[in-house]
């Protein structure tokens, strides 16, 4: 499991100027669309106006740690921290901390964060992240269990706790979880897409490949779903729908060539290539 960067609050209203408040407004949706370069001008153009505003050192930072540079944003969270002990911040220095592997710090900042009332849940998701980053899931999972007995209603944190148990191989709690989450907000492509998968663990092809294409439809863009679904074909023997979904996940991603690679080869009925090159040249192949 890996943790969400935390979400940016809701700008505080009126005595922000209205340049810095459009500006930061447009930073948030560049981090929103994943444009993280272009959040981290954005965000610095403010703080060249005013070095004390939190919410854009706070736009900075998750721009930043979006670019795995956050070294770069421990000084200004530092500074922010010591300004005004909030805890978006304080989640934000510990993802910082941790990515650049001062974990031990990440983490003792991160529990005491978990402790604060009322309760910021993006810390106990960081926290629980980052722990599962270390191999400590039983650890995780109780964090994430916490964060659930304080906000009973959070289907981030039972998502959490699903991708947790499924980790740990406890599919049937994951499963009984995801149904639940999916009858209150159906709308979700994650929760469908984490079914999904464990649907295709569990070798019930028919419903996995059902559940795919209901998240497909929600998120067309999934290429994690789309080779999950390949996977699926490969199993019913649908061999020509499997390699056409696999297509579709590599195109335009080539960091997609590992899971699609597995997909084929590991399936009863896919095929079988010496080297992950000659996978690739076989679907540009197919694809021409």
């Amino acid at each position: 499991m890996c943790a969400p960067v935390p979400k940016h609050q809701a700008l505080p209203p009126a005595n922000r100027g209205s340049l810095s408040s459009q500006t930061l407004e447009r930073a948030a949706l560049a981090l929103r669309m994943g444009h993280f370069a272009e959040a981290e001008r954005l965000a610095g153009e403010v703080l060249r106006r005013s070095r004390t505003d939190a919410v854009a050192v706070s736009m900075l930072a998750r721009a930043l740690i979006g670019q795995n540079r956050g070294g770069e944003a421990i000084a200004p969270l530092e500074r922010a921290a010591r300004r005004n002990d909030e805890e978006g911040i304080a989640t934000l220095l510990g993802a910082a901390l941790g990515s650049i592997g001062r974990r031990a710090e990440a983490i003792e900042l991160l529990r005491r964060t978990t402790e604060r009332r009322p309760p910021f849940l993006p810390a106990f998701q960081e926290l629980a992240g980052q722990l599962a980053q270390e191999g400590r899931f039983d650890e995780a999972i109780t964090v994430i269990k916490g964060g659930i007995g304080v906000a009973p209603g959070s289907i981030d944190l039972q998502l959490d706790l699903a991708r947790l148990q499924l980790n740990c191989n406890e599919r049937g709690a994951a499963r009984e979880i995801l149904f639940k989450a999916h009858e209150v907000e159906p709308g979700r492509a994650d929760i469908l897409q984490l079914l999904a998968r464990i649907l295709l663990l569990d070798g019930e092809y028919a419903s996995a490949v059902d559940t795919c294409k209901r998240a497909l439809a929600l998120r067309p863009d999934d290429a994690m779903t789309r080779a999950d679904l390949a996977a699926c074909h490969f199993e019913m023997g649908n061999r020509e729908a499997g390699e056409a979904s696999l297509r579709l996940a590599m195109k335009g991603r080539p960091q997609m060539l590992g899971r699609a690679t597995h997909a084929l080869v590991q399936s009863s009925h896919g095929r079988f290539f010496f080297r992950q090159s000659a996978f690739a040249e076989f679907l540009q192949r197919q694809e021409a």
